[in-house]
């Protein structure tokens, strides 16, 4: 979850690698640091490495900086801890025992502690808490002629996660790089080379980026890199062009990338559909799935894996799936999934979903699906990331960069992918074709219909004043509006901090009524489907209880204390409409709060850790 970026070249290295920590902040933030090459003093080949770390952001870092910190290769990192609390010790780079080598490192080392205690009885002094420093001392320790093979030798003895990036003093003409469960990109320049975590690191120098798969390493040098195995065969690589430009990862007028990512949801929506709606035959077409009519209709269920955000737009996804093509199909935490050995049946469809195409529990979900034979689609949002690659087939959701820890135009696209991919199957199977022409008059009906919601910011802006001093709040809904609860309650406690809990209506009577006071609000999501007037039951108990309600409908509700109207739309389609109030309410209830919005404490982006 940490941020890489490293550079080769002939630019003055310090102010390139401070630009690429600083778009990848959103991959952790709690600590900083720089290694460089030295530039050499006459008659030697090496300076030795300089580095500087710091505690907190990178701004810390770069004040921190000495005046004098030239050089022209170097490797940073921004940090979310997992080992060792953020402090400058415990930041990146981690230096072997005689400071010629520097190492940063994203993913966790399972075996970190029997490598330290063998360090340490070697008589290695350990300066941090890390599980990382041990690479450090294992690559500077070991007697390989050269730096690859150190590193070769060195990851041979980890077991675990890792995104590294390498210098070593006695070799200032390259960078080392490796790749097990992390993310690496490496950027292809005109006579310079980059490395990072992420591409959004790499945009604004250039756009011709290969990235590493699992078990494979990198040798940078300034006008040439080379890939191979960590058994040192070659491997073969091309690079392939990014799809966003660099001002796609700028706030564009906002003062914050969630506000801004919120309001691109109408431009993002429309690029999810565009292309892709069948008007002749009342369907979509999705070529990248690799399922062709026979094996669709082959289907017997189908089981979607995510986690947080893409969990929830899961619980959506597999409501979509039911009712459009008549398939079971359930969610399920990846996290949970891969651990509890489950039966996997030649006839079920899986499909991952992934915001960053890397994490790491839905990744793993993957693998042990693929090691078992079954058939698993990707739902991602990043081109040629690892579930992308790894799965059989699957749909990109196109939402552009999302640079806010918290998702919100991924959510959306990500569930319109799934009324896509739904529609798809269905019209394979029974759907009519009067619903099919339903349902895609309906997806060409949202970014217009997220327009009129978005329009209404300020009404909302208010209300999330009204309700920002509450303790805890409760979020229900049932059947559509559960997963939109479920998702609203995840945005406000992740971006403002305020208790919620997410309950289905139904189940408010069994137990969490006993929570409903005055200064515990409930924001009940309330489709204008067949469930209305039970829902509207809900609103009955909460009231009979002197409960505050924020009702979000179609129209308004005599219940509730406040309504937020939200514009109908098909009543498969509505859960999609009706989670962007909500993200809005969580923006500006954090905002009356007084919260980092963009970098949420103890959170981070992309998740590629356990």
């Amino acid at each position: 979850m940490c941020g890489i970026v490293g550079y080769i070249g002939k630019r003055d290295v310090a102010p390139l690698l401070l630009e690429g920590l600083q778009r990848l902040e959103y991959r952790g933030y709690d600590s900083a640091g720089i290694a460089i090459q030295g530039k050499p003093a006459k008659g030697t080949q090496s300076a030795g490495l300089k580095t500087a770390k710091a505690k907190g952001r990178v701004r810390e870092l770069e004040a921190r900086l000495p005046k004098r910190f030239a050089g022209t290769t170097g490797i940073a990192h921004t940090r979310w801890a997992t080992h060792g609390a953020p402090n400058d010790t415990n930041a990146h780079p981690h230096l072997d025992a005689d400071g010629k080598v520097a190492v940063v490192h994203n993913g966790i080392i399972d075996n970190a502690a029997d490598l330290r205690a063998k360090l340490a009885a070697d008589g290695v002094e350990l300066v941090s808490e890390t599980d990382s420093e041990a690479l450090a001392h294992l690559i500077g320790r070991s007697q390989a002629p050269t730096l690859e093979e150190k590193v070769r030798h060195a990851l041979a003895l980890v077991e675990g996660t890792y995104g590294i990036a390498v210098l070593h003093a006695d070799f200032p003409d390259r960078i080392v790089v490796a790749r097990n469960g992390s993310p690496v990109v490496l950027g292809i320049g005109e006579k310079e080379m980059f490395v990072a975590s992420d591409v959004a690191a790499l945009v604004s120098h250039t756009r011709q980026v290969v990235t590493l798969d699992d078990g494979e390493m990198a040798t940078l040098k300034a006008d040439d890199y080379r890939t191979y195995t960590t058994e040192g065969s070659r491997t073969s690589t091309s690079p392939t062009t990014v799809e966003w430009e660099a001002e796609s990862y700028d706030m564009g007028g906002h003062d914050t990338y969630m506000h801004k990512e919120i309001h691109e949801q109408v431009d993002a929506v429309d690029r999810v559909l565009r292309g892709r709606i069948d008007d002749r035959f009342s369907t979509v077409h999705l070529g990248g799935l690799n399922l062709d009519a026979r094996e669709a209709r082959g289907v017997r269920r189908v089981k979607i894996l995510g986690c947080g955000s893409a969990y929830h737009t899961g619980l959506i996804g597999a409501q979509l799936i039911e009712e459009l093509a008549r398939i079971p199909a359930d969610a399920e935490p990846a996290s949970e999934f891969r651990y509890r050995n489950p039966v996997v049946d030649p006839d079920t469809l899986y499909i991952a979903v992934s915001q960053s195409g890397e994490t790491y529990d839905t990744l793993a979900a993957v693998q042990e699906l693929k090691r078992k034979g079954a058939r698993v689609l990707g739902v991602v949002n990043v081109v040629g990331s690892a579930i992308a690659r790894e799965t059989d087939g699957g749909v990109y959701v196109h939402a552009g960069p999302e640079v806010c820890v918290v998702s919100t135009k991924c959510f959306t696209n990500t569930a319109v992918a799934f009324a896509l991919l739904a529609l798809h199957l269905g019209r394979i199977r029974d759907l009519s074709v009067a619903d099919g022409k339903r349902i895609i008059a309906g997806l060409r009906k949202l970014p217009e219909q997220i327009a009129e919601v978005l329009r209404g910011e300020e009404e909302i802006k208010k209300l999330a004043g009204e309700y920002a001093n509450a303790k805890s709040m409760m979020f229900v809904g049932r059947v559509r509006g559960y997963p939109v609860a479920r998702e609203a309650s995840l945005k406000l406690k992740e971006v403002s901090y305020v208790h919620a809990e997410a309950y289905p209506a139904s189940e408010l009577k069994h137990g969490p009524l006993a929570l409903i006071e005055p200064e515990v609000p409930t924001v009940a999501v309330l489709p204008d489907d067949d469930l209305l007037e039970k829902n509207r039951a809900t609103l009955e108990e909460i009231k009979a209880r002197s409960g505050r309600i924020l009702a979000v409908a179609h129209r308004e509700q005599e219940k509730a204390d406040h309504t937020i109207v939200v514009p109908r739309n098909e009543v498969e389609l509505d859960p999609i409409l009706m989670g962007i109030p909500l993200q809005l309410l969580a923006y500006h209830t954090a905002l009356a709060l007084g919260r980092d919005i963009d970098k949420p404490r103890n959170l981070a982006k992309s998740v590629t850790v356990e």
